[in-house]
């Protein structure tokens, strides 16, 4: 399945261990953590199934700020996040959104774009470190 806007990896890892790589990398880059969500254990609490599912919401006032000082409206949009889940077929997958899709959904067009590349490597390596089986 393909999403709009949307980076979707796979990773040899369970879903916790790599939101939990994730986590790691997202604090080791010295970006703020806003939430873990638990989508799995919400739903639990009100006797509904769902396979393991975490959100991961987290930013940099710098680079987020650069956006919405052009257009206000990419703020419904950040701060970001990584989505982790298992597939009924038991693999893992992460995903974001990608900082282009959401500069274009809001017509940033290229006034925005140093910000926007910046943010696209650094969700990319993250996600990258969080999916590799190696040593994190």
């Amino acid at each position: 399945m393909s999403v709009d806007g949307l980076v979707t990896l796979e990773s040899p890892l369970s879903p916790k261990d790599t939101m939990d790589r994730v986590e790691a990398e997202v604090v080791e880059r010295g970006m703020t953590v806003f939430a873990r969500v638990d989508h799995s254990a919400g739903a639990a609490t009100v006797g509904l199934p769902l396979r393991p599912t975490e959100l991961l919401v987290f930013g940099n006032a710098r680079g987020g700020t650069q956006l919405m000082q052009v257009v206000q409206t990419i703020g419904i949009d950040l701060p970001l996040k990584f989505l982790v889940w298992q597939e009924a077929d038991g693999r893992t997958r992460l995903a974001y959104n990608d900082p282009q899709w959401l500069a274009e959904r809001h017509g940033l067009g290229s006034r925005a774009e140093s910000a926007t590349k910046a943010m696209q490597a650094a969700l990319g390596a993250i996600a990258q470190a969080a999916t590799n089986s190696g040593d994190p």
